[in-house]
């Protein structure tokens, strides 16, 4: 029950998201296009995010998300829920079905584009990264017939190579693909070290058997679509297969959009049963909200032709206090703090802070507005330094003039761009700076839903309760932070317990355990310092509790210089395992299971230190991708590397992927054999259409285990500082003027 109660709260929350889009490819219930198990060439609208929930009764439960990285690359990831027939054993030759979680990747790549007498091609591979319930390779094609039928017919193999399966074709290059080794389940081996949970089943790829299936998508309505298909996939009753009740390989089914984003699905499966579908898709690079509800910004004063010509300013008449003053003054009705001022007869510096904008173009062309209004007609040259947590991050040089000029002009922004320079933030030496703000508190309280998705025990969990958070600024560069968290829902059982039948501890598979307790949690409570140490090089000391599960202290440096698409940084951290109550404590548990009634309870154990150790490289690709590599030692103490890509979008949104390989054997690591998952993040900005520098995020893991663990620490140095870097400020320059 708690399931169904879960995927109703997901299809609400997605369905108020969704986002205008014209009718592309439908789904099948992997959450791919296609038509209902088995795939077309076709791709969804590039940058798409579609997430799919699907239903049957033995099939179970499915819930995908897929993401159109390209216009020909797309990629999904899965969670099943659903019964797989168990393994004999001389005691229990029948051991019938047990309900099983499984994670799967697909990928596919279209291989050519629909012509005029030829279809478009693509392969792909289901399940090629996950237990290998559903692995399976595969060729097809798919051809439109007029303006309304679609045709499918391919070849697959593994899974998809069952139903009336042959002899492989590509044996007849080599005889490496007549045959595809078989691997036992590691989760249910007697053996630890068999299996390939989490790992790339390459080994298999394109071997063994090759099956036909094919199928056809008819539109009825401009909403509501058939489908039919032959599937090559037959459910045989062997060990860990899915327990599906299989009697015919004919598929038929609807498809009904019910309005742009949201698809619904209805499908008869294998001869025995009916099937439920619902897909929600969205697409960063639009919006549901009209562009365009931020305030509007003060107009550019334009100055005259004598006061343009003017070499000094008059100070009697305007003073530089009573300018600097005013100039705040006006700054703060956009959401900008005024730090410093250097002025002089022909320049203005800048130093200021951004609490509104997310993007610091938005706010810098907010800011240059209203330095029209105030600066001395004499200046030419506006010298901009936007800063976060006390760091000055660059040094943008706007001519006056072609502020003045461009403002309303077609091409203004890209003028204004060829216009300014890019630099280094200067010196402190100059500015006359305001007094750091007297030391500053804020509070507040607010509902609080927490989502975890895909974990050890469910595909979707929630938390809700209220939620204290608390800043006090001491100054601009030192910030003390916390956040106390009571759940509406009391005291909970663990999400999924975990054995841990290695020699490291659990420094993540025990996470489900924390702040479960039903009282307050103390979730954060920090002391954080930045510096820039030199012009290219800053600095990050955070002290406190970091996170939920640990607390101590992080340090970080970080060399990035402004116009270097590469930074480099280093971070070491010493942090201990904080006690599972969340509150002021440190502790280390383990599991005592009676040797009689085999009931498991949680004992303190003593304490958990660790000393933690990363050098990072950061470099930003270009269009909105950035890539990270991370090497050093983690939290259980295996050595080794996380590999991340992100694709950013001018809009804020953000999604990427990661994974993790350290010296931790993947039959130490366990189910998933290493750490990997995808990551969103959402801004507000999107839903709300007013500005705010909000964001919430989400990392879609295949599995929390303790290989490749890291300490969570909010604000470090490179996504503090990159806003204001030149990647950042050109690629989201099209705000300028906004």
């Amino acid at each position: 029950m708690y399931r169904r109660v879960g995927y109703a709260a997901m299809l609400a929350m997605l369905a108020g998201g969704a986002a205008a889009q014209d009718n592309g490819p439908s789904y099948t219930t992997f959450g791919t296009p296609g038509l209902l198990e088995m795939p077309t060439a076709e791709s969804a609208d590039p940058n798409d995010i579609a997430v799919t929930l699907a239903y049957s009764p033995t099939s179970g439960y499915r819930t995908s998300f897929t993401f159109q990285l390209t216009d020909r690359l797309s990629g999904s990831f899965r969670y099943g829920v659903f019964d797989q027939y168990g393994r004999p054993t001389a005691a229990n030759p029948d051991p019938g079905t047990f309900e099983t979680f499984d994670r799967s990747f697909d990928v596919q790549y279209r291989l050519t584009n629909e012509s005029g007498y030829l279809p478009a091609i693509a392969v792909g591979l289901r399940d090629f990264l996950g237990t290998g319930r559903y692995s399976s390779e595969y060729v097809v094609a798919s051809k439109s017939v007029g303006s309304k039928l679609v045709v499918t017919a391919g070849l697959g193999w593994g899974r998809m190579g069952q139903k009336n399966g042959f002899g492989n074709p590509l044996g007849a290059v080599s005889d490496y693909f007549d045959d595809r080794p078989v691997y036992q389940d590691r989760e249910f081996s007697d053996d630890p070290t068999v299996g390939l949970g989490g790992q790339l089943s390459v080994k298999q790829w394109f071997r063994g058997d090759a099956a036909l299936f094919f199928g056809a998508e008819y539109q009825l309505t401009d909403k509501l679509g058939i489908k039919a298909e032959y599937s090559s996939i037959s459910y045989p009753k062997d060990v860990y297969n899915p327990a599906v009740d299989y009697k015919s390989p004919f598929n038929v089914g609807l498809s009904y959009r019910y309005k742009p984003g949201i698809e619904l699905g209805a499908s008869y499966m294998y001869g025995s049963e009916f099937g439920l579908r619902g897909t929600f898709i969205l697409n960063p690079t639009e919006r549901d909200t009209a562009s365009g509800l931020d305030p509007a910004p003060a107009p550019v004063r334009v100055r005259t032709a004598d006061q343009r010509a003017a070499a000094t300013w008059d100070r009697a008449k305007q003073p530089e206090p009573a300018v600097r003053k005013g100039l705040s003054d006006l700054l703060a009705i956009e959401g900008i703090e005024l730090v410093g001022l250097e002025l002089t007869d022909r320049t203005a510096r800048l130093r200021y802070q951004n609490t509104r904008y997310r993007s610091e173009a938005q706010a810098m062309g907010r800011a240059a507005r209203m330095m029209t209004q105030i600066i001395p007609p004499s200046v030419q040259t506006f010298i901009m330094e936007p800063v976060q947590a006390g760091i000055p991050l660059s040094q943008v040089s706007l001519p006056r003039a072609q502020i003045e000029a461009q403002e309303n002009m077609v091409g203004g922004t890209a003028a204004i761009y060829d216009a300014a320079t890019f630099g280094q933030a200067g010196a402190a030496t100059g500015l006359e700076t305001l007094p750091d703000p007297d030391p500053r508190f804020r509070w507040g309280i607010a509902p609080y839903l927490a989502v975890t998705v895909f974990d050890g025990s469910g595909p979707v969990n929630a938390d809700i309760g209220l939620e204290a958070t608390a800043e006090y600024q001491v100054s601009r560069n030192l910030i003390l932070s916390g956040r106390v968290q009571q759940s509406f829902r009391g005291k909970r059982d663990p999400l999924g317990f975990f054995d841990n039948p290695n020699d490291y501890a659990n420094v993540r598979s025990d996470q489900a355990y924390f702040g479960r307790s039903g009282d307050p949690i103390l979730s954060k409570l920090t002391a954080a310092y930045y510096t820039r140490l030199t012009p290219d090089v800053y600095g990050r000391v955070t002290v406190g509790y970091l996170e939920k599960m640990y607390g101590g202290i992080s340090t970080e440096v970080l060399w990035a210089p402004v116009a270097s698409r590469l930074a480099l940084g280093a971070e070491v951290n010493y942090v201990g395992m904080r006690d599972q109550n969340v509150n002021f404590d440190f502790a280390e548990y383990k599991t005592v299971v009676d040797p009689v009634t085999r009931e498991r309870t949680r004992i303190k154990t003593g304490t958990f230190d660790a000393v933690t150790a990363h050098v990072s490289a950061y470099y930003d690709i270009g269009h909105g991708y950035q890539a990270q590599v991370d090497v050093g030692r983690y939290l259980a103490g295996d050595y080794g590397a996380t590999f991340a890509l992100d694709r950013e979008y001018a809009n804020g949104w953000k999604v990427g992927g990661y994974f993790s390989l350290t010296d931790m054997p993947f039959d130490q690591f366990g189910e998933g054999s290493f750490d990997k998952g995808i990551r969103i993040t959402i801004p507000y900005d999107y839903f709300l259409g007013t500005p705010t520098q909000k964001t919430t995020s989400t990392t879609l893991q295949s599995l929390a285990r303790d290989g490749g663990a890291r300490v969570q620490v909010d604000g470090r140095l490179y996504e503090t500082i990159r806003s204001g870097q030149l990647g950042d400020l050109t690629t989201t320059w099209g705000r300028f003027w906004r």
